[in-house]
This record gives C-alpha cells, sequence and structure tokens, in this order.
C-alpha cells in the first residue's frame, strides 16, 4: 500500500482485494497499480539539457486492470493536482491542465483502453466503499469478468 497515491487509491485497491479474494484464483482481473505506459529515466534537468518537454504526459496510471476477457481498463483516481494549480492553499482551476488530462483520455482510448476516473472526494465520503462495489460488479457484468 505505500506505493499507492493516498487514502482514496488505497480504499480502491482494498475493495477490489475484497471482492475478489475468495474467488479462488483462475479467471479473475489483475489489479495492477502505478503503471508506467512508458518509462522515462530522465530527471526533469535532464530532459531540459537536451531540450525535451519536462514531462511526458500519462506516464503513469494509477491503476490497470487486465480482464480476463482482454479488456484494458484504467483507473484513474483524480486529486486536485489534476485540475488546478498553484500551491496547496491558493489552489485554482486550470483549463489547460483540464484540457491535457482530457486529451490524454482520448489517447488511451485509441490505444485499446477504457478509462474510469473517480474524484479523490468521491472516495473519501462514507458511501464510497459501496460504490466502488458496485462499479466492480458493473464492471463485471460489462467485461464477463467473472
Amino acid at each position: 500500500m505505500a506505493s499507492l497515491g493516498g487514502p482514496p487509491q488505497e480504499l480502491l485497491f482494498r475493495t477490489y482485494y475484497e471482492r475478489y479474494v475468495n474467488e479462488g484464483g483462475g479467471n479473475l482481473p489483475a489489479l495492477l497499480p502505478q503503471v508506467y505506459l512508458h518509462y522515462d529515466p530522465l530527471t526533469p534537468k535532464q530532459r531540459r539539457a537536451l531540450n525535451k518537454p519536462d514531462r511526458l504526459n500519462r506516464e503513469r496510471m494509477d491503476f490497470l486492470l487486465m480482464l480476463p476477457s482482454g479488456a484494458r481498463v484504467v483507473l484513474e483516481v483524480d486529486g486536485v493536482q489534476h485540475y488546478s494549480v498553484g500551491p496547496d492553499d491558493d489552489r485554482r482551476p486550470s483549463p489547460e491542465l483540464y484540457g491535457e488530462m482530457m486529451a490524454e483520455n482520448r489517447a488511451l482510448r485509441l490505444r485499446g483502453y477504457e478509462v474510469f476516473r473517480f474524484g479523490g472526494y468521491e472516495l473519501m465520503g462514507d458511501s464510497a466503499p459501496g460504490m466502488l462495489r458496485e462499479f466492480f460488479a458493473a464492471l463485471d457484468e460489462r467485461f464477463g469478468s467473472t
């Protein structure tokens, strides 16, 4: 759990585990946290020295869910850094950042991934575990996972 990005991601992972722990292996979906779509070993300083952009878009996804049907599902838990800029005490909406995120979603979908986004805030309330259980059940139904 140490590699996960905080309580909302931990809840998603724990809910997945609780759903499938007693299924006995076999044809179950595999949930992989913190998956690199493409890994760049260069530091930001090295990228600047080589006249490369500061960062690569969509370098890492929060979770990749590999389903027995062959479907590849990306699960993203969006915190405030996904749609706003500024220091923590002065966050302001960023249409540019939001536009980048939507472009990245489209690129993933064109590569054959299904993308589902959760707001970090929606995974903090008392109803979050039930909502996630319903989500995983709906995924199973849609993709024939179990």
